[in-house]
């Protein structure tokens, strides 16, 4: 018979989301990507299967279901190994396969509990159990061995964060006099690099070699063409992102060109900070060799 579990203000801690999805598929060599994909009951019957062998009829469950009323269906031969075993929980079986977060975390949470406290540590091969169905909603994922995550089901996830790159940050807009901004070029494309030829005693090209180094200097090319691609793609949002701001700030100087902003004490304040310069950033020199002024016509 079953060891009973009630959930009460004073069981253990409750795992984490994550925790959970990672023990339900390290012990089921599953592939359960969200809480909400246990509403289809097929996880707990094979748990049931594990704990108590030969209550479950495996043939019955529906794996890789996607209907409510399949899920029922499971849920009624879960239900039906619980009467089997002792059980005493009801199944909350309307909420469940509604497929919300907090009704099938709750049940989950219960169901660790009630697991940790009937399984007895044997090992169980849980793919074969099923013939080989996938078991959740990525068919076909692999994972780490069933029988020895059954024989030791983890405390933690071992979940492993990838770090997405950082977009690139727009270069600043510094127009100091307030000429158009020059298009910038495009990086010219990679020249592909020279087959590599090994020669034999003889003088003749060894065909193996070449068709080796060929097949490395097309990978190569591919590369470089996706880089190039990339540069290429940010230059553009570059440049419109620079024209934009260049526009808005000859608009501000045109304003203070204007009459009606003549003899206002913050032009001159404007106009300083529109025509600084900074180290390393040097205002353009015209054709004679002067450099530009901020009361130009031409751009």
């Amino acid at each position: 018979m079953a060891v009973n579990v009630y959930n009460t203000n004073v069981t253990t801690e409750n795992l984490s989301r994550h925790e959970i999805l990672a023990w339900v598929n390290d012990s089921l060599h599953a592939n359960f990507t969200k809480i909400e994909d246990l509403s289809s009951g097929a996880a707990y019957c094979q748990f049931m299967e594990i704990l108590f062998p030969g209550r479950v009829k495996l043939k019955k469950v529906k794996f890789t279901t996607r209907l409510e009323h399949e899920y029922i269906g499971n849920f009624k031969v879960l239900q039906e190994a619980f009467d089997r075993a002792g059980v005493e929980k009801v199944i909350p079986v309307e909420r469940l396969i509604k497929g919300r977060f907090q009704d099938n975390f709750e049940f989950v949470q219960w169901f660790k509990k009630f697991f940790d406290a009937n399984f007895d540590g044997h090992e169980y091969d849980p793919v074969g159990q099923r013939e080989g169905q996938d078991l959740g909603p990525n068919p076909g994922g692999k994972g780490p061995s069933a029988k020895q995550a059954i024989a030791a089901p983890p405390k933690q996830s071992q979940i492993s964060r990838v770090a997405k790159p950082a977009a690139p940050k727009p270069a600043a807009a510094a127009p100091t006099t307030m000429q158009a901004p020059r298009p910038v070029a495009a990086p010219a494309a990679a020249a592909a690099p020279p087959a590599h030829k090994a020669v034999t005693n003889n003088g003749r090209a060894n065909s193996n070699n070449v068709k080796a180094g060929a097949g490395g200097d097309s990978q190569e090319i591919q590369k470089l063409t996706s880089q190039i691609n990339e540069l290429r793609t940010t230059i553009d949002g570059l440049e419109k992102e620079r024209d934009f701001y260049f526009n808005k700030l000859r608009e501000i100087e045109m304003v203070c060109q204007g009459d009606e902003f003549e003899g206002n004490p913050l032009q001159p304040k404007v106009l300083e900070i529109l025509y600084a310069t900074e180290d390393g950033f040097d205002a353009p020199v015209t054709e004679d060799g002067a450099a530009a002024v901020g009361d130009e016509e031409e751009y």
